[in-house]
């Protein structure tokens, strides 16, 4: 019986190994610039509500893997990935929850690259072009609601649509899509990125 017992619990440990999650990288802002966001993000939740989450850049968007093959793959996209400088083009909208309404990035070469570093550590296909942005709010906001998030952003933050600012941090981190609360996303790892 206790040898049951005990292949039982190893199975279950194998299990949980071998289990999947949805990953995400993130580039992160310098934390001036994250504080500077944050502010932006709250004020914009206050008025038109939606989930708290991370001031970030997505790199890769979700990809399902074990944390074992995404520590592993992150570790070496690190090692290549240098820091970065990115500039803002405009506060923007989109047409989905989790691009509400965000900042558009310069998609400069070294933005883009970053990405496709990372994308080919991870064996990640990307279905469409890479559209480097910040996201200020997530939500299922009419095009109205959206365009009066739009221009109050503009007003919390005058100088943001035509900010630069540098990009020192990437994380890997679990983002279960399924949970549009976010309140399970979670970073498993950071790093930071040579000059």
């Amino acid at each position: 019986m206790e040898a049951d017992t005990t292949i039982m619990q190893q199975v279950q440990i194998s299990e949980a190994v071998l289990e999947k999650h949805v990953f995400s990288v993130w580039a992160l802002p310098r934390e001036d610039m994250r504080v500077r966001v944050k502010k932006l993000m709250e004020g914009l939740r206050s008025e038109f509500g939606g989930p708290q989450f991370e001031s970030h850049v997505t790199v890769i968007g979700a990809i399902r893997l074990t944390e074992a093959e995404a520590r592993d793959r992150f570790k070496k996209a690190c090692e290549t990935v240098k820091a970065y400088s990115a500039t803002v083009e405009k506060i923007d909208t989109g047409t989905f929850y989790y691009q509400c309404v965000y900042l558009l990035l310069h998609p400069t070469t070294e933005v883009v690259e970053a990405s496709a570093l990372c994308c080919n550590h991870f064996g990640y296909n990307r279905s469409g072009s890479y559209m480097p942005h910040l996201s200020l709010l997530y939500g299922d906001l009419t095009d109205e609601e959206k365009k009066k998030a739009q221009e109050k952003a503009y007003i919390l933050d005058e100088g943001i649509s035509s900010l630069s600012f540098p990009i020192s941090h990437l994380a890997l981190c679990k983002t279960d899509t399924e949970d549009k609360s976010c309140e399970s996303w979670e970073t498993v790892e950071e790093c930071s990125l040579q000059p």
